[in-house]
Formats: structure tokens, C-alpha cells, sequence
């Protein structure tokens, strides 16, 4: 039995039988949400961003590249994050992502689908977790994020890219620090598609992202691009 689909179908029926609960104030849901309207409206949506590596702009520059993608243009060809990663985006990200709330995970890829980007039209690679990290949270918060944005906008899940070495956690780091940690770090497994689009929680320097390009781009991929939930800046 795949425990998995089970986890769904329980998932749905309680989402069908149950009250809608704000995560974020409490308050009745709103519009099919756990969220409530109030909560919903000050969400912080990163609509005007670079769109190749989806780094907030300030709102007097035009939405076009970034200085540090003119200098150094990144492996992928494009990159959207939906939020900026901020209040209540940034309590729900670590709830998920480390509380074992996977509420939270199924409300955050209910709100990616409320901005999906335009490029968005390829197979969606989950980020990996190393089987270490795996084991000690019991899921993997990148795939869990993926899978129903894969179901709902009926393109494949590929899973070909796995973690080959178990690396320092990221957020322990500085910028040149984590390239330097993910140096090796991911192995490819199976032909990937000519193009994907790359699914993650938080893009912070994008290293990992650009680690998991390279790896892919050495076993044949043409075109990446990336779509995270929140995007620090």
C-alpha cells in the first residue's frame, strides 16, 4: 500500500470535513484556504522581482535582470519565487519544513498555485534530500511542495536527481561557504528531460539550485529553470 496515497485521500477528506483553520491567526478560513482573508492580504507576493533569479527589486527599477545576474548570468534561464520570505510566509516555511506540520506545506503549495510562473510548463524536479536528512524528518519538504503542483497542473514529477553526500546545513553558512559545501553533492541517476523546472521551499544565495543545475546540465538537461516558495533577500 502506498502510504503516501493514503496521507492524501485522509488529507482530503478531513480538508472536506473539517472547518477551515487560519495556521496563521487562528480564525476561520477563507475562500477554500486554512487562511483567513485578513492573513491572506498581507501576504508578502514577490510580483516584481529579477526573473532570472527572482531576487526582490525595488519598486522604482523596471523587472529585468538584476546587476548580479548582468555580471554573472546563472546557469538556469529563468526563476520565480512566490513570496518574498517574510512574516507569516517565513513561521509556515519552518513549521513545514521542521515541525513536521505538513498543513502548512499543503497551504503554501495551495498559494503557489495562486502565481504560477509563465515557464512553468516542464516536468517539476523536487529538490532532494540525502538519505540521512531524509530519515531523521521522515519526508522531504521540496517533494511534498511539488507533488500537487505536478497534480494540479498535470505535468511529470521527474526524480531522477538524488543527494550523493551529506552536506553541512546551508543555513550555517556564509555565501562562498555553501558553494564550497555542495561541491559534489548531487549525482543524477536517470537522463533527465531537455528541460525542468527545479521546485524548492527557500532560495537564499541559490547555491544549492545552482549545484543541482550544474550536475544536471553535466548529464544532458538544455534549459533550467527554477520556482521556489519564498525567496530571501
Amino acid at each position: 500500500m502506498d502510504l503516501r496515497k493514503v496521507y492524501d485521500v485522509l488529507g482530503w477528506l478531513g480538508h472536506q470535513c473539517l472547518p477551515l483553520r487560519c495556521l496563521v491567526c487562528a480564525n476561520p478560513g477563507h475562500d477554500g484556504l486554512d487562511l483567513c482573508a485578513v492573513c491572506y492580504a498581507e501576504l508578502p507576493w514577490n510580483d516584481h522581482a529579477c526573473p532570472t533569479c527572482a531576487l526582490p527589486l525595488p519598486p522604482d527599477e523596471p523587472a529585468a535582470a538584476c546587476g548580479a545576474c548582468l555580471r554573472e548570468p546563472p546557469r538556469q534561464v529563468g526563476a520565480a519565487a512566490t513570496f518574498l520570505y517574510a512574516p507569516p510566509i517565513d513561521r509556515l516555511v519552518l513549521r513545514f519544513k521542521f515541525h513536521q506540520d505538513l498543513a502548512a506545506g499543503r497551504l503554501l503549495s495551495q498559494l503557489m498555485l495562486h502565481a504560477v510562473p509563465d515557464f512553468v510548463q516542464h516536468p517539476l524536479l523536487p529538490m532532494p534530500l540525502h538519505g540521512r536528512r531524509l530519515r531523521d524528518r521522515g519526508y522531504d519538504q521540496a517533494r511534498e511542495l511539488a507533488r500537487p503542483l505536478a497534480r494540479e497542473l498535470e505535468l511529470p514529477l521527474w526524480t531522477g536527481l538524488c543527494r550523493s553526500r551529506a552536506t553541512m546545513a546551508q543555513s550555517t553558512l556564509d555565501a562562498e561557504a555553501r558553494r564550497q559545501n555542495l561541491k559534489g553533492a548531487f549525482a543524477v541517476q536517470a537522463t533527465p528531460p531537455p528541460q525542468l523546472t527545479l521546485v524548492d521551499d527557500v532560495m537564499t544565495t541559490g547555491a544549492t539550485l545552482e549545484a543541482a543545475v550544474r550536475a544536471l546540465r553535466r548529464s544532458g538537461l538544455q534549459e533550467a529553470t527554477l520556482w521556489v516558495c519564498a525567496r530571501a533577500p
